[in-house]
């Protein structure tokens, strides 16, 4: 799912659904569908952000 996905995209379609939600602008039979969307961002921005420390902490470790 989401292949192509780029991490400042996925932050990006996080905050839409967050303010839509927060301003009540989602409506009751998509609100299923996008709080599902939203956890898929979260996990996936979450794997990226783990997986860029792990390669730093590898680039940083070598370089010593």
């Amino acid at each position: 799912m989401d292949k192509d996905l780029k991490y400042e995209d996925a932050i990006r379609e996080l905050q839409s659904l967050t303010s839509r939600l927060e301003q009540g602008n989602m409506d009751v039979d998509s609100l299923g569908e996008q709080l599902k969307r939203a956890k898929f961002l979260i996990q996936y921005c979450k794997d990226k952000l783990t997986k860029t420390d792990e390669e730093i902490k590898k680039i940083l470790e070598t370089s010593k």
